[in-house]
């Protein structure tokens, strides 16, 4: 037979023959690989799939996880985060009236009483609902202190009250005494508590527009490896396409953009809602315990008929603070309407605590207080209500961007976990389909 095959070739032109015997090379060569080499093709498609099947596992776990935390943050830590900001206010707020509401003298307002009496019920009923919603004991000295601080707080409040009222002029030392307890115990409690629940809300964030680097590099490894077995494919077999190979590498390679792309539009709604929700919500939410603080002092003050410049001090420092941070508002940030009127409001405050300085200085007691506590449009109170009422409208904005954005960097990655373990799933059978036509051939 090999005499009948020499003829043949010898009936052959010179490039014809070369040809003939190349084409019984590779087919010897192959002979001898499939002899030799099964072992290979099985080690190559169980590689294969272990890389697709891991990768989809591995993005799966990482989408869910960051999907769990932007959950828990529209769930728990935002709340969380208002209700220590709301405690914090409130609790400046009840310090603030109080002092105004002593002013008055005699029987007050009943507007000045009721807004005391709202602050104090609100700051304990957002007090519950810190202590119902906490998942750890780390900040429980903070609630029980500030829960043991008001009861203490307000009995202080209501003695200066009687005494006031019974015109005893021990009433400014008890209101003094409340205030202190306020700023220098109770305050920088709640200020603590809401730092702890901004943080949680900072670091989800932090970590959300970080790339999930094993969900990104793993599938990119499977794909690579797939180009690589088609071409071990291709010197082995001399066959250009590999049909199963080829759908496994184009469904890693949907795999892989799915994720960047989801990855990227769900970073950058979070990023929107740092930039444009929790950094503009945290200035306003300073902004607003900065105006109930200078209100104490200036309250304080006449409480006090202090003429040093302590109290004036405080009211500056404050003032101060709050004028930087109103100016320097970004403009394209929610609320920023908002921030003008609360920025003119601030103006003609300190237009008014300027002509109550002036009263006191002439020792016109009842005229400053009238500044400072009357109902006229021009005076200190109104001012001080619209300040309070732009701030809190801007805190509303800036929050409601924040869960906004948030909640559409969740809802973006909804559908991309059991995406990825469908896909990776269709690889792998991909992958067996293809290499399983080689694998006969070893029989």
């Amino acid at each position: 037979m090999a005499r009948t095959e020499q003829l043949r070739l010898d009936e052959l032109s010179p490039r014809a023959a070369a040809a003939a015997v190349r084409e019984r090379l590779a087919t010897t060569e192959l002979r001898i690989f499939a002899q030799s080499s099964p072992a290979k093709l099985i080690a190559v498609g169980l590689i294969l799939l272990s890389m697709c099947l891991t990768a989809g596992a591995v993005t799966a776990v990482a989408v869910n996880d960051r999907q769990h935390a932007l959950d828990v943050l529209l769930v728990q830590a935002e709340p969380d985060a208002f209700s220590a900001q709301r405690l914090y206010t409130a609790l400046s707020v009840a310090d603030a009236s109080a002092g105004t509401a002593f002013i008055s003298g005699g029987l007050e307002p009943k507007t000045v009483r009721d807004r005391y009496n709202q602050a104090v019920g609100e700051a304990a009923a957002e007090l519950v609902i810190q202590s119902n919603r906490t998942d750890g004991d780390s900040d429980t000295h903070l609630r029980t202190g500030i829960a043991t601080g008001i009861p203490v707080y307000c009995g202080l409040v209501e003695t200066a009250r009687a005494n006031n009222r019974s015109g005893f002029p021990v009433g400014a030392a008890y209101l003094s005494e409340a205030s202190n307890l306020m700023q220098a115990t109770m305050l920088p409690m709640a200020q603590e508590l809401q730092e702890h629940r901004s943080e949680a809300i900072t670091a989800t964030q932090r970590n959300h527009v970080r790339p999930p680097w094993p969900a990104i590099v793993l599938p990119l490894l499977a794909v690579g490896a797939l180009v690589a077995a088609q071409w071990f494919l291709f010197r082995r077999w001399h066959r250009v396409l590999n049909a199963g190979l080829l759908l496994a590498t184009g469904t890693m390679v949907v795999l892989l953009s799915w994720t960047v792309i989801a990855g990227v539009i769900s970073a950058v709604s979070t990023t929107h809602s740092r930039d444009y929700g929790s950094i503009p919500a945290a200035a306003l939410t300073e902004s607003r315990i900065l105006a109930q603080q200078a209100r104490t002092a200036e309250t304080l003050k006449l409480v006090r008929r202090d003429t040093s410049t302590e109290y004036d001090r405080t009211y500056d420092e404050a003032t101060n603070k709050l004028k930087a941070i109103l100016l320097g508002y970004p403009g394209d940030a929610p609320g920023a309407k908002d921030v003008g009127s609360a920025g003119a409001a601030l103006d003609r405050w300190l237009a008014a605590h300027q002509r109550m300085n002036e009263a006191l200085s002439r020792g016109d007691f009842i005229g400053a207080g009238a500044v400072a506590t009357g109902p006229g449009a021009n005076e200190a109170t109104a001012q001080v209500d619209a300040l309070d009422k732009a701030l809190a409208d801007g805190i509303t904005d800036s929050r409601n961007m924040l869960r906004t954005n948030t909640s559409h960097a969740a809802r973006t990655l909804d559908l991309l976990a059991p995406g990825a373990l469908v896909l990776s799933t269709a690889a792998a059978v991909f992958i067996a389909a293809g290499l399983w036509p080689r694998l006969r051939e070893y029989r």
